[in-house]
């Protein structure tokens, strides 16, 4: 069983924005996932004690609940879909071991750039700031922004600078600097979305998300073709031109190729 989320490096990865008090209320046990100041080895995912110095104070807590005694409010704070446990983390350890699905709490809310929902692991905290990172770099509108699934931190880095040089060249050929929101939403418009509708009618591009397609597609036109530029016929020539003959040959356009199928 894993352990609980730990919260600094989950806010860090996310990036914070504000904290705000929105009192006490009640909150899912089921996306109860991490902790404040505790250890993250204290406790489990599901808040199941980890040692035995914590079963003392645990079963007088079980006690209490059973003789009816009421517990006040746990401390918590809410970090997207998810909550921190502050304070009375052996009083959600015991409500869970009841079969409770809800418990009172004091919220303290954390604004992030990214959200987070109860499913977040701790393995995947890097991708997470990989992820934002991006969005700082090119600031798509928020709906946008799950058009845009990527699942290792190079990607997230490598599309990250070919927008930028896309948005170079964009502000060359309008004679001006555009600014980053302006180059996130032209870029989707004129390059990204036309390439993933390309690569939908020709049936190719290796699987994967659109973003994982576009980027295959953008990293091999300028590798093979030196361009940034799309063409009708561009799937078709990115895998017929320079196809090496040596199936071993370990060159990032024979990968790019070997995603693409």
């Amino acid at each position: 069983m894993s352990a609980t989320l730990p919260f600094e490096p989950v806010v860090d990865a996310l990036g914070r924005r504000g904290e705000r008090d929105i009192g006490v209320m009640t909150i899912p046990i089921g996306a109860i996932v991490g902790t404040v100041d505790r250890r993250p080895d204290t406790f489990d995912r599901s808040f199941r004690p980890r040692s035995p110095a914590l079963r003392q104070r645990w079963e007088r807590i079980a006690a209490a609940r059973r003789r009816g005694e009421p517990m006040p409010p746990i401390d918590v704070f809410r970090v997207g879909d998810i909550y921190f446990v502050r304070d009375g983390h052996h009083r959600v350890s015991v409500a869970r071991a009841m079969g409770d699905t809800a418990i009172e709490a004091r919220v303290r809310e954390v604004s992030t750039a990214l959200g987070a929902t109860p499913d977040l692991r701790v393995g995947e905290l890097s991708l997470k700031r990989h992820e934002r990172l991006f969005f700082e770099r090119v600031p798509l509108a928020p709906e946008l922004h799950e058009r845009i699934a990527l699942f290792d931190e190079w990607r997230f880095a490598r599309l990250g600078d070919l927008v930028e040089a896309w948005g170079f060249r964009a502000s060359h050929a309008r004679g001006r600097l555009l600014s980053r929101e302006e180059t996130a939403a032209e870029w989707f418009r004129e390059d990204y979305e036309p390439v993933v509708a390309d690569v939908h009618d020709a049936g190719l591009g290796g699987g994967g998300t659109d973003a994982e397609q576009y980027l295959r597609v953008a990293m091999l036109r300028y590798l093979v073709l030196y361009t940034q530029e799309p063409t009708d016929a561009l799937i078709e020539r990115l895998l017929g031109e320079n196809r090496p003959t040596d199936v071993d040959q370990d060159t990032m356009v024979h990968q790019i190729r070997k995603e693409l199928g």
